[in-house]
């Protein structure tokens, strides 16, 4: 299975429209790709708090008409990262969007975790509530964004749904970079499952952004890893490997606390 990472660059000096033109090319770009995935809030910013009730949209706003496009164009499953949702009741959402490879809207997921400790998403954004699997035709996705990366309980819901690639788009700031590649590799180890972890590029509202998106295995070994600046990480994987390291190390069966065993 080919994934291909687009670690593009949010900054201020480009609109929206400009950006979201640009992101729906190097969709396109990633023809031949199996899954495609574009980092958190990357029409905004993540940390561009106060622009994102002006850039709000309804689930098949702008974002979704291009992302859609973009993904039937390159016959990919696209995981278009997430955009401020306006929800038809006017509260804002962090969410992300799945495509089919014939760009039909395969499932949503709103953050179920908020980040701002009382400030910023945290109370400008609702919550989510459900846990969110896509099944391709290789492996069945687990959705999680940005700081729900923190939360391992999170991930334990989803692997108790099928999951077996757990993908992370993020807008994580630079000055948090060793906690973005410890809990990735962490929660691919202690889930025995694939992680494509998707950041952004950049400068948001004044905040560095830490780049360095990374594919993980089952085993926590880091299979790619990009730098700092924009780029699209693209690496090829197995996914029978989740099946063989669960088999071969079946720490998962022996769980006592918490959600049940996952599904066979």
């Amino acid at each position: 299975m080919r994934a291909s990472l687009i670690q593009i660059a949010v900054n201020e000096d480009e609109s929206a429209e400009a950006r979201r033109l640009r992101a729906a090319s190097l969709v396109r770009d990633q023809a031949g790709a199996d899954l495609v995935v574009l980092p958190e809030l990357w029409t905004t910013g993540a940390f561009a708090f106060d622009t994102f009730d002006a850039h709000a949209e309804p689930v098949e706003g702008p974002t979704y008409e291009a992302m859609a496009k973009a993904a039937s164009d390159a016959g990919v499953w696209l995981h278009a990262g997430s955009v401020p949702e306006r929800a038809p009741d006017g509260r804002l959402y962090n969410t992300s969007l799945i495509f089919s490879p014939s760009g039909e809207l395969a499932a949503s997921y709103r953050k179920i975790h908020r980040f701002g400790f009382d400030k910023g998403e945290a109370v400008l954004m609702g919550a989510g509530h459900e846990l969110v699997t896509v099944r391709l035709p290789e492996t069945t996705l687990g959705v999680a964004t940005c700081y729900d990366l923190r939360f391992p309980e999170l991930f334990r819901g989803l692997v108790a749904a099928g999951a077996e690639t757990l993908v992370v788009p993020a807008g994580w700031p630079e000055r948090r970079r060793s906690h973005w590649s410890l809990l990735a590799r962490a929660r691919a180890v202690e889930n025995q499952a694939f992680v494509l972890a998707c950041a952004t590029a950049g400068t948001h509202a004044g905040v560095p952004q830490s780049g360095h998106s990374v594919v993980v295995d089952p085993w926590g070994e880091v299979l790619a890893e990009a730098g700092a600046d924009e780029e699209v990480l693209t690496v090829e994987f197995d996914p029978a490997q989740v099946a063989r390291t669960r088999e071969q190390f079946p720490a998962l069966k022996d769980r006592v606390l918490g959600v049940e065993a996952p599904r066979p």
